[in-house]
């Protein structure tokens, strides 16, 4: 089982998640960026990270991505969409 240092905090929380595809941590990525707990507040890039959960089955990523949703422009969510498909297209190919 991978054990997060926590000196390397968020960021080595982000590599965790992203390597391993844990809907719980990448939920919880979405919260953070939702929320600007410990990182810079981007709606963006918690759309993005709340689209990874709810693709991997995280059931509360899916009412959080809507609620970010609401809060964005159109351009703002192809944005995250697009990203997420550039950066993450091992997850995305899973569950097409």
């Amino acid at each position: 089982m991978a054990r997060l240092d926590m000196a390397t905090g968020v960021t080595g929380y982000m590599e965790l998640a992203a390597q391993t595809g844990a809907p719980d941590a990448l939920f919880e990525l979405g919260m953070l960026y939702a929320t600007g707990r410990d990182v810079d507040a981007d709606l963006v890039t918690a759309h993005k990270w709340f689209n990874l959960a709810a693709m991997r089955g995280n059931r509360s990523a899916f009412a959080f991505r809507q609620e970010v949703a609401r809060e964005m422009s159109a351009s703002q969510i192809a944005e995250a969409q697009k990203d997420m498909t550039s950066k993450f297209p091992s997850i995305v190919v899973q569950n097409t």
